[in-house]
């Protein structure tokens, strides 16, 4: 048998994806990974594999945790138009912040800072992206479908539409957060989305 692992796996993947998020996967080095995580070469390695496999491991726990995030949160509510306007408009803390809601960190979405530096010649980074960004679109597709239902969005309305465009939207302003863009200019473009899109009703 094998020695048991003396260190909280969680939190050491925390550590690298920190480091990961920060730098980009070019710019860390192993040195940098072995300082964040407190490990040393031999345990890192023994327990992830390399710094592809470990950056793999990173970013397909960061992808389930954004898409259940949101998922949840939208499963959760008990009107579907609330969840879908709080991604857009800055409030109490966000459940899924975290993990991709629009203001999460001026860092950026790490998955999509990935599929930037990466998707070109790593098939996995893409594929790990686009299924995540599928399952949120679906769940905003079907927190769309239920507000639609419960009165609060017109009948006519397109969900699966919708649903792709608030990620879009979403994602275009985790690229924007990249860019120093100010809060003030955040919260008009969050206001905008709901004032035009998601719309309280009269």
């Amino acid at each position: 048998m094998g020695r048991p692992r003396m260190f909280d796996e969680e939190q050491v993947l925390r550590a690298a994806r920190d480091e990961f998020w920060q730098k980009g996967y070019a710019a860390t080095s192993l040195d940098d990974l072995m300082k964040a995580t407190g490990l040393g070469k031999g345990s890192l390695y023994g327990a992830f594999g390399d710094k592809r496999q470990l950056f793999l491991k990173v970013l397909s726990t960061y992808a389930h945790e954004t898409s259940d995030g949101v998922c949840d949160a939208v499963s959760s509510s008990d009107r579907a138009i609330d969840v879908l306007r709080s991604f857009f408009i800055p409030g109490p803390p966000d459940p899924v912040a975290e993990h991709g809601g629009p203001v999460a960190t001026t860092r950026g979405c790490f998955l999509a800072n990935s599929s930037t530096e990466l998707a070109a010649r790593d098939p996995e980074v893409t594929s790990c992206a686009r299924t995540t960004y599928q399952s949120v679109e679906d769940c905003f597709t079907a927190a769309v479908a239920r507000a639609v239902a419960e009165g609060d969005l017109p009948d006519d309305t397109n969900p699966r539409e919708l649903g792709r465009l608030l990620l879009t939207i979403q994602q275009g302003l985790q690229f924007l957060l990249k860019t120093d863009m100010t809060p003030e200019a955040m919260r008009e473009v969050g206001r905008a989305t709901v004032d035009r899109l998601l719309p309280v009703k009269s």
